[in-house]
């Protein structure tokens, strides 16, 4: 009974400090969707390249998922969900020393790994609950999504108050901070690993589903509609009526 009882204890453990460490993750990805706005009277950019500037995260959150989720399946979620933190916060603070635009889209791709963290959220606290309640279980880690309304609320006020530039370098110190609460609430269990005699081609098989691809498509339209609005809708509240950004941010993240 006792081991039942620290086994739940180490599954809450690991839901609620994931669902944070998420909700921290999407806020950083979403970044550029408010202080993309100074940057751009900054550097004068047109749309197409304020296009690119926020979704050169996307890109890269996108392309990594793959990858991280076998990397999730091979080694653990715990090791896999620390390093890609840990990789995203020398990134993320020097985008406040950034000054040209080919810096921001470089910076962006290293910052873009942030978003990739939901492939190895997802399977690494499932995977610590019965199948009867994984439901209910990726379903709070999926709340971790409102990450991009905190950085609508957040963003604007340390703007308004400090620049731009602070806004990055306060999320380094927040993602630094959650990289430390992570590793030290999380938990691991070789159980949960594919076995080292399953090796990457079989890892991939998956794929060769039509069910599988047919449900890429359908994530791809609404996470990824999703995600555009959630980058653009500052932009397009204050371009067309005006609004003061911290109002525009506050319409967007409703």
């Amino acid at each position: 009974m006792n081991g039942d009882t620290a086994r739940t204890r180490q599954a809450w453990s690991v839901l609620i400090v994931s669902t944070w460490a998420f909700t921290v993750c999407f806020m950083v990805w979403m970044m550029f969707g408010v202080i993309g706005i100074p940057i751009r009277q900054m550097l004068n950019l047109n749309a197409t390249q304020f296009g690119l500037l926020t979704a050169t995260p996307v890109l890269t959150g996108s392309l990594v998922r793959v990858p991280l989720g076998i990397w999730t399946d091979r080694y653990g979620g715990r090791i896999v969900m620390t390093l890609l933190m840990a990789a995203t916060v020398p990134a993320i603070w020097l985008m406040a020393y950034a000054t040209q635009f080919w810096h921001f889209l470089v910076i962006g791709l290293f910052v873009g790994l942030a978003g990739g963290s939901f492939s190895v959220g997802t399977p690494y606290v499932a995977r610590w609950f019965p199948k009867q309640r994984q439901g209910m279980a990726m379903g709070v880690y999926g709340a971790g999504n409102s990450g991009s309304a905190v950085n609508k609320f957040v963003a604007p006020v340390i703007l308004v108050a400090f620049g731009w530039q602070m806004v990055p370098q306060v999320y380094a110190a927040i993602m630094a901070g959650t990289v430390l609460l992570f590793w030290l609430f999380s938990h691991s269990d070789p159980a949960h690993l594919v076995p080292n005699q399953v090796g990457f081609a079989q890892q991939l098989q998956a794929l060769r589903d039509p069910r599988v691809l047919k449900y890429c498509q359908y994530y791809s339209i609404v996470f990824g509609g999703y995600v555009a609005l959630a980058l653009w809708m500052v932009q397009y509240y204050i371009g067309e009526y005006g609004l003061d950004i911290r109002l525009a941010a506050l319409l967007a993240a409703c």
